[in-house]
């Protein structure tokens, strides 16, 4: 029941299939006899996890075959820097970055270790309430690349559409919304995601990487933090976090097999949303969504109450209540829910009808 109600912004909640089948891997593997925590990363075994991780992800998202699909660790943060030491320094260029929220912010940050870094546009000063127009942006048809955060966690916003210029490569960290709903993966250079939001837990990021940019990639890199050392080891050149991998393929299976894939999951992570900023909307004096309606996340719903003494009754009584994971991001405090893949629409409807409730009690 716990896990039902698991609303944690990350990690996140796993499928109740796919908790019972780890449970099982992680005593013996049917297949080896072994624990999924013993068993070697050079194995026929793992190999064929690895594989068929790649080619799950691949019919998901409709990957096309001039992309690669790695298996990396050092989530988005170690992508902040690969990033510009591989496609910024020496190039000559500029690169330029949206920051939207709290995650984006931290990416120019590291970019500008490498070279010219400009950011195009920064709602810092809003509050991160809201993303920008598209006519809020200078971008440049010189640009090495344009990087942003599709779904930004602590606020609560996600970009509806795709910012960039068509010969400008993008570059996207969908770490919290990839697998969430469909994507035009031809329109991306790059994208990344750490697992521990809708593919799996903590400890592997994947990297869907065209080939004709990765070859743009300078020499002289340290052999790790060379996308092409892992390309050409297949995304075993140290050892990888087995575990993780092994989980992120049995979700795979479960978005493909139970849910249908990702259109299906794309509508009912639009059900969620609705019915909990229906929810929150309803009683809009007493809840208070952080960002602007139109840039509303549909996996972290971000929102506030009247007083914090207030936020901190709520927590302990939604505690006690069996919901889990509503505290909000240590940067902005107040309130956030998130509706990850694996969390249930009759999960979200409950924390809804909860929600009436404690304001007809505290309100």
């Amino acid at each position: 029941m716990n896990n039902a109600m698991n609303f944690s912004g990350g990690p996140g909640a796993l499928p109740a299939s796919v908790l019972r089948e780890t449970r099982d891997a992680i005593e013996a593997l049917p297949e080896t006899g072994l624990s999924v925590l013993g068993m070697s990363h050079r194995s026929e075994w793992f190999r064929g996890v690895l594989d068929e991780a790649e080619r799950n992800l691949r019919a998901l998202l409709g990957i096309p075959a001039h992309y690669h699909v790695l298996f990396m660790q050092g989530g988005s943060s170690l992508q902040f820097s690969m990033l510009p030491m591989n496609f910024l320094r020496a190039s000559g260029r500029h690169a330029e970055y949206i920051v939207s929220g709290y995650w984006s912010a931290k990416a120019p940050v590291e970019a500008r270790l490498e070279g010219d870094t400009r950011v195009l546009w920064d709602g810092r000063a809003e509050g991160y309430r809201r993303l920008p127009a598209a006519d809020e942006l200078q971008l440049s048809q010189d640009a090495a690349y344009l990087h942003y955060v599709s779904n930004e966690t602590v606020e609560g916003l996600e970009f509806a559409g795709t910012p960039g210029l068509p010969e400008v490569p993008l570059v996207c960290d969908m770490s919290s919304n990839l697998l969430a709903a469909p994507i035009d993966t031809e329109r991306y250079a790059m994208i990344y995601a750490h697992a521990q939001k809708n593919l799996g837990p903590a400890g592997v990021t994947v990297v869907i990487l065209r080939d004709e940019f990765a070859r743009r990639a300078i020499t002289g890199l340290p052999t790790l933090l060379d996308y092409r050392t892992h390309i050409a080891a297949r995304s075993v050149y140290n050892t990888p976090p087995v575990f993780a991998i092994y989980v992120l393929m049995l979700v795979t299976r479960w978005l493909r097999d139970e849910v249908g894939g990702v259109e299906a999951m794309a509508a009912i992570n639009r059900a969620k949303a609705d019915a909990l900023y229906g929810a929150l909307d309803a009683e809009q004096g007493f809840y208070r969504v952080h960002g602007e309606r139109s840039c509303r996340s549909t996996m972290n719903v971000a929102f506030r109450l009247p007083t914090p003494e207030l936020e901190a009754h709520f927590l302990e009584t939604a505690r006690r209540e069996g919901f889990h994971g509503l505290e909000g991001h240590r940067s902005i405090g107040g309130l956030r829910a998130s509706l990850y893949n694996a969390v249930t629409l009759d999960a979200v409807n409950a924390l809804s009808e909860w929600l009436g409730e404690f304001r007809r009690r505290e309100g």
